[in-house]
């Protein structure tokens, strides 16, 4: 028997598995969509819905070591916190069990034998993907080939492997690995670690058990040492993130420990003094399935209401404080690129967070003129600046978001997202504009005259509310107040031109400050183009809904 012959049919179904997993994946999440975008909404609920998220994600994505980078993308972006976290966690060890059941449906359900189906599935994608023009024609192409190509895989490791059964130095592995549960967990830790996918371990360990050659004590075992290898992926994305990232991996680590550590010491009293005769015999696929799943079901159910606990354990290793972000921190993160829908949503909350710091600096910018106070000017500043972070790090983040495969729907958003953060970011330059007006004012020791001062109020309200209207229609998506920025926007412009001509005729008669004056007019030509970035807010939405 050639070790060779062996490893490189056992490598190119492995290959060939990992892939036809990925690509029904992709396919599941594409064809999902905007289904995908109620995701963030879900994060804001209770800790079991973040454990029912979390499994609906990771029986789509088929990888509970992707759902947990995702989470610690949230938390390093900071639009979910520990507690939202540790729910999904938990959800996502449920979810990761649905692969392993995928490749036992050749034991529990004879119709779908990879030699008949597998083929039959990988030539019907084909024909779809062919032929189909839509989207998402392409998209159930890619599941169905995934799922074929699944199965041709698991079937190639079977066959591969099937020799081994006469090797008796092989075969005294698997039962030094029942005998002895350190080294079981140690094998499915380091297998997982490395190939970094739990669902593709299981689907080893399951190709192994098709040919009659895992005892079911190392299986268990196996099993759970794959849990904890799952964590690895999770801690390598955390490196270089924050800490309470950080803290978010830890907390699966912990998590998955706890829960392996305590079905260890089940098994061993159950093979010790409860079945040993069980543990001799060998294991089947859907036997496989079955301890994956309890394993995973039990865990969350035991560790659930001791969920706090953990966090807490978890923040005290890892030193982490959930302090809170300086507004000029973009809230994004390149985990999140590898679910394109969700990382679009997300992008679409930190532009409606740089509007709503625009807003405020609006408010501040409208009485500044008028009071002069030192602190207020210094805030425009500030604010100012972190628009300027809010603006470059949103548009670098949503360049690399449209370089990704997106629809073209996606793409016409990640343009109108990137137009509407320059718009804001200009508001909010007008906004340090009118703070150094305010500062000339100061330090000349000028003020407007009563009616200049009425006037210039008249225009702050009209510019003030064009931008006010254009941020709650981009933030609730709605028609009717970006038509109310339009009707604010002809206001301003009508009523510059009214007050300039005015004013100018004021100065004519020495009726106000010169210096102030100049003042005045800067002011107006800021509002009046403020307007109409608001208006270009407007009609990005406009072109959305």
């Amino acid at each position: 028997m050639s070790y060779l012959d062996i490893i490189i049919p056992f490598a190119g179904g492995l290959g060939m598995f990992i892939y036809g997993m990925q690509i029904m994946a992709q396919g599941l999440e594409n064809a999902a969509g905007n289904k995908m975008k109620s995701l963030l909404e879900v994060l804001t609920r209770n800790k079991l819905m973040g454990v029912l998220l979390g499994a609906a994600i990771t029986a789509v994505i088929q990888s509970s070591s992707a759902t947990t980078v995702m989470v610690v993308g949230f938390v390093n972006a900071g639009i979910m916190n520990l507690t939202q976290a540790m729910g999904v966690i938990m959800g996502a060890n449920i979810g990761t069990t649905v692969t392993g059941w995928l490749v036992s449906a050749v034991e529990w359900a004879k119709f779908l034998s990879p030699s008949k189906l597998a083929p039959v599935a990988v030539m019907l994608g084909v024909v779809v993907m062919l032929t189909g023009k839509r989207r998402s024609s392409k998209e159930i192409a890619s599941i169905i080939i995934g799922f074929g190509l699944l199965f041709i895989g698991i079937t190639t490791m079977s066959s591969a492997v099937s020799p081994l059964q006469e090797s008796e130095s092989f075969c005294s592995i698997f039962v030094t690995l029942g005998d002895n549960p350190l080294l079981g967990i140690l094998a499915g830790t380091v297998v997982t670690a490395v190939i970094q996918s739990s669902s593709a371990s299981v689907g080893i360990l399951q190709s192994l058990a098709a040919a009659g050659l895992v005892p079911f004590s190392a299986a268990v075992y196996i099993i759970m040492g794959q849990n904890i290898g799952t964590c690895v992926t999770a801690i390598l994305s955390s490196l270089g993130a924050k800490k309470t990232a950080k803290t978010a991996a830890l907390m699966h680590l912990l998590f998955n420990i706890i829960g392996t550590g305590l079905f260890s010491v089940a098994a061993i009293i159950y093979y010790e003094f409860v079945n040993p005769e069980i543990g001799f015999g060998y294991i089947t696929q859907t036997q496989i399935s079955m301890v994956h799943t309890f394993f995973n079901i039990g865990t969350t159910v035991i560790l659930f209401p001791l969920s706090g606990w953990i966090i807490k354990l978890a923040k005290k290793i890892g030193r982490s404080d959930e302090d809170e972000q300086d507004k000029g921190k973009v809230l994004l993160d390149d985990r999140i690129l590898q679910t394109p829908v969700i990382a679009l949503q997300s992008t679409v909350r930190e532009v409606s967070r740089m509007g709503e710091i625009v807003a405020e600096s609006l408010q501040v910018a409208k009485g500044v003129l008028f009071s002069l106070k030192e602190e207020e000017i210094r805030f425009l500043k500030e604010e100012e600046s972190a628009v300027d972070r809010l603006s470059a790090g949103i548009t670098s983040y949503a360049i690399k978001l449209g370089a990704l495969q997106i629809s073209e729907k996606e793409h016409q958003d990640v343009a109108h997202l990137l137009q509407m953060v320059s718009d804001m970011e200009r508001i909010s330059d007008y906004c340090e504009n009118i703070s150094e007006f305010a500062e000339t004012l100061y330090e000349k020791k000028v003020s407007f005259s009563e009616i200049g001062t009425i006037q210039l109020k008249e225009m702050f309200e009209v510019c003030v509310d064009s931008y006010q209207y254009a941020y709650e229609a981009f933030a609730e998506q709605s028609r009717e107040k970006a038509l109310k920025v339009i009707e604010k926007e002809t206001q301003a412009d009508d009523l510059e031109i009214s007050l300039r001509n005015r004013h100018i005729k004021r100065l004519a008669s020495n009726q106000c400050d010169t210096e102030a004056g100049i003042v005045f007019l800067d002011t107006l030509v800021c509002l009046e183009r403020i307007s109409d970035h608001a208006r270009n807010i407007a009609e990005e939405v406009l072109e959305r809904v």
